[in-house]
């Protein structure tokens, strides 16, 4: 695709506190094949070299502009923040976290592809988390499925192909469609939104390993990581979209599945005496889903536990050693 007649892609990067990292970020939109950009990174209030870092490189090239805010949001919100300034002009949105970074031909190959098929709104892509590639699953085939399909496939609980923010490229015009992108509440607000443009477009995939996400203490990540916020995402989503896709019988016997799952490691928590905010967490997205808490599912998943723990000594123990080499 030659430079002049590459559609405008606005990249925006919302951060706090990555000066260790936001460099790297920057250089590898730098060094995009891809030629048509904007840049927009997001300061949310940090209190170390984040906007020192951010407005040295916006000094050398004009594509890159900072806004910082004038008080402290949410990451939430602040990722709101960033797409609502994203320019006019901009046909795609790119994200990419101040810990993550792109490879040279992410933004041309995803471009490419939606470009292709004007139907797509969200096009996805492997990623390397850390030492590992994830995200994969789809059939080499597959690389643009109808977003009734592809929700179909997430919901059902084949391997989850969304990635996060960073791993995605998105259509502008979807996101402009909604004042706020993002439902800032929810841990899991990129899988929300996927599901939501899917009911009405279509998803785009390369095969290909296009952008690198780092795995470090501190970030959200991280805390998705130790509270298990997954566990009661994948009840919401089903909550929320699998009556428009999945027949009744799929959708109940998805939800036994994923409640019984989220009981289980519930009850294996009580084992390991976990914090009050932890149990506060838990409590306060299940009253939000509207799924409250049972304490007698809790109990006797507890029970079940006791049980399996006392049956299968040889297990309870390799599984003990696992938790605590893992830090869980």
């Amino acid at each position: 695709m030659r430079s002049e007649s590459q559609p405008l892609v606005s990249v925006l990067t919302p951060v706090y506190n990555c000066g260790s990292y936001l460099a790297e970020c920057i250089e590898s939109v730098l060094a995009q094949t891809y030629q048509n950009w904007e840049y927009c990174i997001v300061n949310n209030c940090s209190t170390d070299r984040t906007l020192e870092i951010a407005q040295a490189y916006a000094q050398k090239d004009q594509r890159i502009r900072v806004h910082n805010n004038s008080e402290f949001v949410s990451s939430g919100r602040n990722a709101n923040i960033a797409f609502q300034k994203m320019s006019p002009d901009s046909k795609y949105c790119k994200v990419v976290y101040a810990d993550d970074w792109l490879f040279p031909e992410c933004i041309m190959k995803m471009v490419d592809l939606a470009e292709a098929h004007p139907t797509v709104a969200i096009v996805g892509a492997y990623g390397l988390v850390g030492d590992y590639v994830s995200w994969d699953g789809l059939p080499y085939t597959n690389r643009v499925m109808s977003g009734r399909d592809i929700s179909r496939w997430v919901l059902l609980g084949r391997p989850y192909v969304f990635g996060n923010p960073t791993s995605l490229l998105l259509r502008a015009d979807v996101v402009r469609a909604s004042e706020f992108f993002y439902n800032e509440s929810n841990n899991h607000r990129d899988s929300e939104a996927c599901l939501r443009i899917l009911r009405n477009e279509d998803f785009g995939f390369v095969h290909q390993v296009l952008t690198y996400n780092r795995l470090r203490e501190g970030s959200e990540r991280s805390f998705s990581n130790r509270y298990k916020t997954h566990l009661p995402n994948y009840v919401d989503r089903l909550l929320q979209f699998g009556p428009a896709v999945l027949s009744q019988e799929e959708l109940n016997a998805r939800l036994k599945h994923q409640l019984d799952s989220y009981y289980n490691y519930l009850a294996t928590s009580v084992f390991a005496v976990r914090e009050k905010a932890f149990w506060a967490f838990h409590r306060d997205k299940m009253e939000r889903m509207g799924h409250p808490l049972s304490l007698l599912r809790l109990a006797t998943a507890v029970c079940s536990t006791v049980l399996d723990y006392l049956l299968n000594p040889k297990r309870t123990v390799e599984s003990l050693l696992k938790k605590i080499r893992h830090g869980d």
